[in-house]
């Protein structure tokens, strides 16, 4: 397919990866060509990377950056364009410009899709034309390495479109999240909304730490939750099953809900607690290489996850620790050759 990257910043060139990766032609355009410019060298520092924990499903690193190109005419590309993911800042103004202008470019056929985290796809798209092909497709910062994406339609977002959507973000590797309306905050942002509202209130009532409460998500629920999820958890966490976990535990949650009603200013004197905190295990010049750090992590990770994935659904029982996906693969298929 071909796409269109619309805004080359922190977000607009993670999806330039992730489409690049799965094989679609990609061509980014932004306002400021320097940012795009920028964009294709962090990518093309990025990929090697990639391609040495495996996650380029088998492809050289130079293949995968050939099929990004920067554009700096964006109605040309917009013409044949399949699907378009529009990055641009949070401001409902800006967008509903920068729509508008897609929308007359684009052909018929092309998915417009935004990137907003913030903003309901209704809130900019109600006078386009083609307002019937808008939505929104929310990744978790970077899509090439965290999968899951919220795909958000407006009241009049054809269901054919959130299909093709859907589609589309499968066939690149994420994991779609299809809303059935849309919703402040999407769905993702309302439960990380929910643990960060608890976790500002145990700090400015002196209940625990901020690293308390990092150790309790980082050694605790989190290593559950990297591979499965809440409604997963309880179903095996009582005997019965999630009907049984909810018979023997709502009491609990009912009891601690009234406490939960009141909100913390994050950013009034609880935010002093938490940024020296902060600031004492993490200096604010060493932030740019603790991110590196984090994402080196999830590269890992992820490909940690798809390996155990691969080994329990071929049931491969014995694998080498030093091989990885690919490797894995392979000899599976030498193997199957020779029978």
């Amino acid at each position: 397919m071909r796409t269109v990257i619309v805004g080359a910043g922190l977000i607009g060139r993670a999806w330039a990866i992730s489409f690049a990766r799965a094989g679609h032609t990609v061509r980014m355009w932004d306002t400021d060509v320097s940012a795009a410019g920028a964009a294709l060298g962090f990518i093309s520092e990025v990929l090697p990377e990639l391609a040495e924990h495996d996650l380029l499903s088998g492809q050289e690193p130079k293949a995968v950056l050939d099929r990004i190109r920067i554009v700096g005419d964006l109605e040309p590309a917009l013409a044949d364009a399949d699907h378009i993911q529009e990055n641009t800042p949070e401001r409902v103004e800006v967008k509903r410009e920068v729509y508008a202008r897609l929308d007359a470019s684009a052909s018929p056929g092309a998915i417009i899709a935004s990137s907003t985290s913030a903003l309901l796809p209704s809130q900019f798209t109600r006078e386009i034309p083609g307002r019937h092909r808008c939505l929104v497709c929310h990744p978790i910062n970077p899509p090439y390495l965290i999968p899951a994406v919220e795909i958000c339609p407006s009241p009049w977002t054809s269901p054919e479109v959130v299909t093709r959507a859907a589609d589309f973000m499968r066939s690149c590797g994420q994991a779609p999240l299809v809303m059935k309306q849309e919703l402040d905050g999407f769905i993702m942002n309302r439960l990380q909304g929910a643990l960060l509202e608890e976790a500002f209130r145990l700090v400015a009532d002196g209940v625990a730490s901020p690293e308390d409460v990092d150790v309790g998500l980082r050694d605790g629920l989190a290593l559950r939750w990297s591979f499965m999820g809440p409604f997963e958890t309880i179903d095996l966490n009582a005997p019965a099953g999630v009907r049984d976990y909810a018979e023997r535990y709502q009491g609990i949650y009912e009891r601690i809900h009234p406490s939960t009603q009141r909100r913390v200013d994050w950013v009034g004197p609880v935010m002093d607690v938490i940024e020296a905190d902060r600031n004492s295990r993490l200096p604010r010049q060493d932030l740019a290489e603790r991110q590196r750090w984090r994402d080196l992590r999830l590269m890992e990770l992820v490909a940690h996850k798809k390996l155990s994935e691969v080994l329990a659904n071929e049931n491969l029982t014995e694998v080498s620790a030093d091989k990885n996906l690919t490797e894995v693969l392979a000899d599976k298929t030498h193997v199957e050759a020779g029978k």
